[in-house]
């Protein structure tokens, strides 16, 4: 299963008879499926099948419908108004002499509004069937174009989401092998800060010295953290790899990144260390944006 983007174009037209018509499919960003269609007037039964056939492609994203129908001829035809007519007629005769009783001319007639009127001519139900099946085999056509268009791009995110995560190894894996997480070092920086601590013995007491201490020596553990971002890694490659739609579990493990982030760089004792968390957060936030733009 491929992943795609939530961005996409597709345009497809054909023509039967003296019809000739345009599908449009225009889609961007969304938080879920936004289908909203723009069919001409007598062309509003498509509504149904076509958002029923657009749903079981597309899961995200807002996409915009559109079809445009014209005419290469145009076949008119005089429709008289019989109920009109008659009335008109039986008003002469009803008025009597009060008028003039001469035969109407059919330019009278015809200038009477309501009597007559030219309409275009309807084609067969066999024509009208013929038509509108080939208008949705053009729409299942430019459906398709569509996916093909989002998951194009949709390749091109998750390569750029992959050397994302290399990165987010990488970085882990630098701070993970930072010399001031050797236990020595640890220890130095511990012995240092309880020193501080003793020396202001006076004012504190034993328990909170006790306490001070086991808090100084938890800051100095982040291999909770450094665990938790192996496990997201892994977790976020599974899913590129998985395909489909991905977008959402993976915002959501971009959270859980910039969490493990924010905490290693609260817990950091080396600028090394804080400074390749600060250099994590920026690749999170960048790993983030990309995924605005996946289904």
């Amino acid at each position: 299963m491929t992943t795609q983007s939530m961005t996409g174009f597709a345009r497809s037209s054909g023509q039967m008879g003296r019809y000739q018509w345009v599908w449009e499919f225009r889609s961007v960003n969304g938080k879920g499926l936004d289908l909203r269609l723009r069919l001409p007037s007598g062309f509003e039964h498509f509504e149904t099948p076509v958002k029923d056939l657009a749903s079981r492609q597309l899961t995200r994203g807002n996409v915009q419908i559109g079809l445009s129908v014209s005419l290469t001829e145009s076949r008119l035809s005089l429709v008289v108004n019989e109920t009109a007519l008659d009335a008109v007629i039986d008003l002469q005769k009803r008025l009597g002499e009060a008028v003039d009783q001469s035969p109407m001319s059919v330019d009278r007639l015809l200038n009477i509004r309501g009597i007559a009127e030219f309409r275009e001519a309807d084609d067969s139900e066999e024509t009208i069937a013929e038509r509108d099946q080939q208008i949705m085999q053009a729409f299942t056509y430019a459906l398709d174009q569509l996916f093909e268009a989002r998951s194009s791009e949709g390749q091109k995110i998750s390569a750029v989401l992959s050397g994302q995560i290399d990165r987010i190894e990488q970085l882990t894996q630098q701070i993970e092998c930072d010399p001031s997480r050797n236990a020595s070092a640890i220890l130095g920086k511990l012995e240092t800060q309880i020193g501080q601590l003793m020396n202001a013995a006076h004012t504190l007491d034993h328990d909170r010295l006790h306490a001070e201490a086991m808090l100084l020596a938890t800051k100095a553990d982040i291999r909770e953290e450094i665990d938790r971002l192996y496990a997201h890694i892994e977790a976020a490659r599974a899913l590129l790899d998985q395909g489909g739609p991905c977008g959402r579990r993976l915002d959501f493990l971009a959270q859980e990144f910039n969490r493990e982030a924010n905490t290693i760089c609260s817990k950091s004792n080396a600028v090394a260390v804080t400074s390749a968390g600060l250099e994590l957060k920026t690749v999170i936030d960048q790993f983030r944006e990309q995924l605005q733009n996946l289904e």
